[in-house]
């Protein structure tokens, strides 16, 4: 029995060393083995740029200060994609303001993972819950870990990474943004034709002073200067009225394809619902929002990998965050009435718009601008047609919208704010050239590449 027993330990014993043995040649395996393709496109840094739109809704940032939220993690991420393919030009020393720097990384350094750590260390600066932020970076760092990226490869390629973020967030911190915090707020005006807070909340105008951040490629936030907006008048026989008329009469004979597309683009970050004596907020993606979703759909769609999608998320960061200088230097310097404010004092008092009306002036329209400028720098990057499927809201229940190109979108989205009934039509055609000349600026200013895109 007692020799029994004893083998029986022995066999135990061995198979436990055995196991251990194994174990261990497995792991020095993984550590030393090929972990090239843990990271090969842009998945992890699309499944962070979606956890921080998540940040962006929870924190209520506006369009403006989103969009440079977006712009920022994303330059980041492809300084490093730079400098793991030479076909590839940094950003440094093309946009403003943005100096030069050496980066040198020993050979074990994993680019793809340095570059989502950049993209996580500039995100994680930019926002107010940052615990949001890293939790998800630390879940996908472990993901990363078991997938077989060496302890030292894996820390020295986060280190790295970071060392870059730190450039990038010494860039951002002169771009005025934090001065422009203690600016003073708007003081609203008691002409007839000048923006008045809107129902429900009647909340104060956002970002006045927007013009007066650092953009990336404009010259001046003035540089693309819109006609002014139709001369204001109450005369039923102006041009003026007839715009707003036009509002009116959309809204109340509105499709239902009509009411789908303005409820697709609405993009509102804090739509305020009224119950009753109950008001509640309802937190949504922002129009920048929604065009960075719509390039990374379309960088994998077009099969990018990590650099290339780094590529594609960072100009088009880029045109959404000029774009939006270039609108609100507009907005604040025409100042002009939202259709819902006219509309009821001169046509109907009880008209409703199918949108909440966004809490700043109305010229230009934000969605033509940005949509235009992102659509000019997409359709460079990947072509036109280029076929894609918009899911970017059915996260907050919406359906998918199929498009055949940037400009196509870009075109809905502008129209939806006149179904929309938030914005006169001049603001919607002048905002799209707006928009489109503010990403041929950048275009004609900036390259990414060292050949031509279409040599690639």
């Amino acid at each position: 029995m007692k020799y029994n027993i004893r083998n029986r330990m022995k066999r135990v014993l061995k198979q436990i060393f055995l196991a251990a043995v194994i174990g261990v040649i497995m792991m020095a395996c993984q550590e030393n083995g090929d972990y090239e393709d843990v990271i090969t496109d842009g998945a992890y840094q699309t499944a962070a740029q979606i956890r921080l739109t998540n940040v962006i809704i929870h924190d209520i940032f506006s369009p403006p200060v989103a969009s440079r939220i977006y712009a920022y993690p994303s330059i980041a991420a492809y300084e490093v994609a730079v400098l793991a393919d030479p076909k590839y030009k940094s950003l440094m020393g093309q946009l403003n303001g943005f100096e030069k720097a050496e980066f040198e990384f020993e050979e074990d350094v994993y680019l793809p993972l340095a570059s989502l750590a950049a993209y996580y260390k500039v995100a994680t600066a930019m926002i107010f819950s940052e615990d949001m932020m890293t939790s998800h970076r630390d879940k996908a760092y472990e993901e990363i870990r078991k997938k077989g990226v060496p302890k030292k490869v894996f820390q020295k390629s986060v280190a790295f990474g970071e060392q870059v973020a730190d450039h990038v967030i010494a860039y951002s911190k002169k771009d005025n943004y934090h001065e422009s915090r203690s600016f003073e707020k708007y003081t609203v005006r008691n002409d007839p034709n000048t923006w008045q807070p809107t129902p429900p909340a009647y909340g104060e105008g956002i970002e006045p002073h927007w013009n007066k951040i650092r953009p990336f490629v404009l010259d001046s936030a003035a540089q693309y200067k819109s006609v002014p907006p139709t001369e204001f008048s109450t005369d039923p026989n102006s041009e003026f009225f007839k715009e707003a008329e036009e509002v009116f009469k959309v809204v109340k004979d509105l499709t239902e394809e009509q009411s789908d597309i303005a409820y697709f683009w609405d993009c509102n970050p804090y739509k305020v619902n009224v119950k009753g004596h109950v008001m509640f907020a309802e937190k949504k993606i922002t129009p920048g929002g929604h065009w960075m979703g719509i390039a990374a759909i379309s960088s994998k769609t077009a099969g990018h990998d990590w650099k290339g999608a780094a590529e594609t998320l960072a100009m088009t960061g880029v045109a959404l965050f000029d774009g939006f200088i270039a609108c609100w230097d507009e907005k604040y310097r025409s100042i002009l009435i939202r259709p819902e404010t006219y509309i009821n004092k001169y046509i109907d008092e009880d008209w409703l718009p199918v949108l909440q009306t966004p809490p700043f002036p109305e010229y230009t329209s934000g969605h033509s601008v940005i949509s235009n400028a992102a659509a000019e720098t997409l359709t460079e990057l990947l072509g036109e047609p280029f076929h894609f499927v918009d899911s970017t809201e059915v996260a907050y229940g919406l359906p998918i919208r199929e498009f055949n190109s940037f400009r196509e979108a870009a075109d809905e989205a502008a129209i939806s704010r006149l179904y929309g009934g938030i914005h006169y039509m001049p603001a919607i055609v002048h905002g799209a050239s707006k928009g489109k000349e503010v990403g041929h600026h950048l275009l004609g200013r900036i390259s990414t590449r060292t050949e031509n895109l279409a040599e690639n």
